[in-house]
């Protein structure tokens, strides 16, 4: 796995130990399952009607996908 499928998660260990260095927790994220993820999210918003849960749903989906593609482009715009 290359660099840009790791992927950084948690939060301070402790409030009262974070100083200037900050401890993180790292999960290797594999572009396989970011793809999965992603690909579920697109059928999950063609299922909805709401546009309100639409633009959740593609935050989501666009927040998935920055996991491991550090683009900023919109993921849907490429299913497209």
């Amino acid at each position: 796995m290359s660099a840009g499928d790791i992927h950084r998660i948690g939060e301070h260990k402790e409030a009262e130990a974070v100083s200037d260095t900050q401890d993180f927790e790292y999960e290797e994220v594999s572009s396989d399952e970011v793809d999965n993820v992603v690909a579920a999210l697109e059928n999950l918003s063609e299922t909805v009607t709401s546009e309100a849960i639409k633009d959740l749903l593609e935050e989501c989906l666009n927040s998935v996908y920055c996991l491991v593609y550090e683009d900023d482009d919109e993921v849907s715009s490429e299913a497209a």
